[in-house]
């Protein structure tokens, strides 16, 4: 096969996942599939699964010796994406999982307003059409979901998501509009769309109680999709115990930090002393991030520790509405991919409404003043905003369209230790509170692993993130839910920071020099090869 052919390949499948995941074209900033929105028929996913096996034949079939160096590395990122979908076809999630029939609807709207690539008509126009579709996505859950199936935990998330959903729709959604015309045209279509949420919530309520499914994907397949998908040397059990001696390690460090803080102590201990001192609100909560956030990039700025592409920025925002039930830490949005834009999102995590006063003043706990500098650093810079401004910028739309968490949480992690390495942490609370998001990460590891192979039950999971990743309650309900829900994910973090290390070392070995000059090439160059599997972006830095 020639170069001009592989193109060509390249070019049908991205134009097939884009026809296939509309709502995803739309936040790549392909802005022709704005109106359009997923099949989530069980013909749909039965069609689709069966094109996750051709397309790997199509591009198994690619010859070394055809292609250029990149273009290698691009066939085996979509080989290594498509495994990972192979894998799991037989779990048959679509059966399984509840939020599979809102995420696209939800993430598909909110996506149009966050970026506003195109005039108002246009966004109140798409964002109409979407939540029409509302009602057939529900109706498709409604047909296809399994009880037998279902894990309860999935079904209790995806009650309170829809329930969010629902309030998004019918308020939130028309307020983005400013023309009383067009936002009477929203308004409608959303109150549509949350008649078919809340109603979507009711039947999941209603039939919980027959969800009788396990969320424990088993050590086979997760060791599969660590050696296959992600193209690590290790399984599950070896990765569980890669956590725990970290979890070990950086416990004798933080030890030691903590003794330095007022009273001492174990560094659990100082830290829930620690967590006490927080903002009074969500709102001055943000604010504090916002603040540590510039404080971020002024350091980049001043050390020259990486390049600033000009004109990027990151705003700090509250979280979306439909998020805060199922999300209870910061998150980020990239700048879409295929447009012109360097404007990323922070989100910081206020709680869901009607929160308890009591339980948003526990939420804040987990948001603490100390904590905040790591935070900020993680999601955007040197972090996720970094990263993912310098990703869009490669040529290459497999690696501005694919992503695996091992790497960008990996770098988020990493951007962590580096800024310790290079002194952004001088006050020791913000610095132990380094060590714990660290210790977080490698607990992270033990649970996930654990949860997953059968070996942990969900509140044995809660009672140890509780103690050993210090969370409150409520976070590490709303983690471990998420670590049922999305598996492998919570293990991505130390993970992929510890093989960002590894390639660093290597690469800086080869040249000679580690001042912040080499540091700063490094950093740009494996930042630049995208968000794909840590031993390929290593092949892209090779030379």
């Amino acid at each position: 096969m020639t170069s001009a052919s592989f193109a060509s390949l390249v070019k049908d499948y991205l134009t097939e996942r884009y026809d296939e995941s509309p709502s995803w074209a739309s936040m790549l900033g392909l802005t022709e599939y704005d109106g359009r929105s997923e099949d989530l028929s069980a013909e749909a996913f039965r069609r689709r699964e069966a094109r996750v096996l051709e397309w790997t034949k199509r591009f198994r079939a690619t010859a070394d010796a055809e292609l250029s160096a990149d273009e290698r590395i691009d066939r085996d990122v979509v080989l290594s994406s498509l495994r990972g979908r192979e894998l799991t076809q037989p779990r048959l999630d679509w059966k399984r999982q509840p939020n599979v029939y809102l995420n696209p609807s939800l993430g598909g709207v909110f996506t149009l307003f966050l970026h506003r690539l195109r005039p108002e008509r246009d966004l109140a126009d798409a964002a109409r059409a979407r939540l029409l579709t509302v009602t057939r996505h529900v109706a498709d859950g409604r047909a296809n979901l399994d009880w037998s199936l279902v894990p309860r935990v999935y079904a209790d998330r995806a009650v309170s998501q829809a329930k969010a959903a629902a309030r998004y729709s019918r308020e939130l959604v028309p307020a983005e509009v400013k023309d009383p015309a067009l936002r009477q045209k929203v308004a409608e279509a959303g109150a549509t769309a949350a008649g078919a949420y809340e109603d979507f919530a009711e039947f999941l309520e209603t039939n919980k109680g027959r969800a009788s499914g396990d969320f424990a994907i088993g050590e086979d397949l997760y060791t599969a999709l660590l050696r296959e998908k992600e193209l690590l040397p290790f399984g599950a059990r070896e990765l569980r115990e890669r956590g725990r001696e970290q979890y070990e390690l950086l416990t004798n460090e933080a030890n030691k930090i903590a003794s330095q803080i007022d009273g001492g102590g174990e560094w659990t201990t100082v830290c829930e002393r620690l967590n006490r001192v927080h903002a009074p609100t969500p709102d001055a909560m943000r604010v504090e991030y916002e603040e540590w956030t510039d404080r971020a990039r002024a350091f980049l700025a001043d050390t020259g520790l990486v390049t600033l592409p000009p004109g990027e920025r990151c705003t700090v925002e509250p979280s979306p509405h439909f998020q805060r039930p199922i999300q209870a830490v910061a998150s980020y949005n990239q700048p879409p991919a295929f447009s012109d834009s360097l404007h990323g999102h922070f989100f910081v995590p206020y709680p869901p409404d009607n929160t308890p006063p009591e339980e948003v003043q526990k939420r804040l706990e987990g948001n603490c003043s100390a904590g905040i500098p790591t935070t900020a650093v993680h999601e955007a810079y040197p972090g996720h905003h970094w990263h993912l401004v310098m990703a869009k910028q490669n040529r290459s739309e497999i690696r501005r369209t694919h992503f695996t968490s091992y790497f960008a949480e990996g770098w988020g992690l990493y951007a962590e230790r580096v800024m310790r390495e290079q002194g952004f942490f001088a006050d020791p609370r913000h610095l132990l509170f380094q060590y714990e998001a660290t210790l977080f990460r490698a607990a992270r590891i033990v649970v996930d692993t654990s949860l997953h192979m059968g070996e942990m039950t969900f509140d044995e999971a809660v009672d140890f993130m509780v103690k050993k990743g210090n969370l409150t309650p409520p976070n590490a309900k709303a983690e471990v839910g998420r670590y049922c829900s999305w598996p492998t994910q919570a293990s991505s973090y130390l993970t992929g920071m510890l093989e960002i290390v590894d390639i660093r070392t290597r690469w800086l070995a080869k040249r000679g020099s580690a001042d912040r000059s080499a540091l700063r090439a490094f950093h740009d160059a494996i930042t630049s090869s995208g968000s794909i599997p840590t031993s390929l972006a290593e092949r892209a830095i090779a030379n």
